[in-house]
């Protein structure tokens, strides 16, 4: 069977599994029910991103099984997501699986066997962060799935760079572009959920990890920069509030721009998906120091997040003040 009939085959059982679930979370009542932090409206179908690790496992079947502490790690992590968006999980349970799964990609690695027993616990603790940023980013239609497509593309280019087989890769993107076609429109049929946010970053770990391991370049961590300079400034402006940072809120950059300017959805994930293929495109082929760039990416990252809040967080005050008096009556 060549490569394209094998791609096709599985994009084509990746539209009956999504639809198949569609049907499931209708009738068992897997939604997702609009709130006041909501940036949605209407009750809308939640776990679509659960056929994120399906295809993985589409994959084991036409390519055989690599890196089986990855894969177990992966099911591990998909498997608890999913039962968080059906019945609820309690956050340390879900932090203690999710520390197990990143320990079982350090396993594959072979990073256990280092004696720089610190760098591994960095190691270790970041990309549990990581998975959960990448989990409170979602939340208006096309961001999800449009910004992992913007995070895959250059992986992919990388990876051939390196003559690293593609397949995987390949199976990743053609999994987006089916949950896309469901989500990244003004009325989305479904949210990734925590099952599809949540083994997506983990796709995301261990792919841009082997690149670094691969390359011993710790820049291509910038292929993630958009969503981290706006997570991790998000973050300190919620500590700098005296808010409780584990409490869901809608103060992220794409939040604001959704709701409280009124920027259609998917304009606002086509304009996060657009920076970061330009900032990874920049540090693939701009004949540059790539640590330089890097950490000029992250600073004018970081100046563009300062500029945006001092013009426009105002409006998310006033949004807040409105929820209070709505409360009061």
């Amino acid at each position: 069977m060549t490569p394209y009939i094998m791609y096709l085959i599985i994009g084509v059982l990746l539209i009956i599994a999504e639809i198949v679930y569609f049907r499931i979370a209708l009738h068992y009542g897997i939604v997702d029910k609009p709130n006041l932090r909501s940036s949605h409206k209407k009750v809308t179908i939640l776990g679509g991103g659960v056929i994120f690790p399906i295809a993985m496992g589409l994959w084991i079947l036409f390519v055989g099984v690599r890196d089986p502490w990855f894969l177990l790690g992966l099911a591990l992590a998909s498997l608890i997501s999913f039962i968080d968006d059906i019945w609820g999980v309690p956050n340390k349970i879900r932090l203690v699986v999710q520390f197990l799964a990143i320990l079982l990609i350090i396993r594959d690695f072979g990073l256990l066997s280092i004696d720089s027993w610190w760098l591994v616990l960095i190691i270790w603790i970041v990309s549990v962060g990581v998975i959960n940023a990448y989990n409170f980013m979602d939340g208006i239609n096309g961001m999800t799935g449009g910004y992992s497509l913007a995070v895959i593309l250059p992986l992919i280019v990388m990876y051939s760079i390196v003559g690293q087989n593609l397949s995987m890769l390949i199976v990743m993107a053609i999994s987006l572009l089916v949950f896309c076609f469901f989500n990244f429109r003004t009325k989305a049929r479904c949210f990734a959920g925590d099952v599809g946010a949540v083994s997506m970053a983990f796709l995301m770990i261990f792919c841009t990890g082997w690149l670094m391991l691969k390359t011993g370049d710790v820049s291509y961590i910038v292929f993630l920069a958009v969503y981290g300079v706006d997570t991790v400034m998000t973050i300190i402006h919620r500590i700098m509030l005296h808010e409780n940072i584990g409490e869901a809120h809608r103060k992220h950059m794409y939040q604001i721009m959704a709701n409280e300017l009124q920027i259609p959805h998917v304009v606002v994930s086509a304009i996060y998906m657009a920076v970061q293929l330009l900032i990874s495109a920049g540090l693939i082929w701009l004949p540059v120091n790539h640590y330089v760039y890097a950490i000029v990416v992250l600073l004018v990252l970081g100046v563009i997040y300062i500029v945006f809040m001092k013009k426009y967080y105002h409006l998310h005050e006033e949004y807040l003040a409105s929820v209070a008096e709505m409360q009061k009556d």
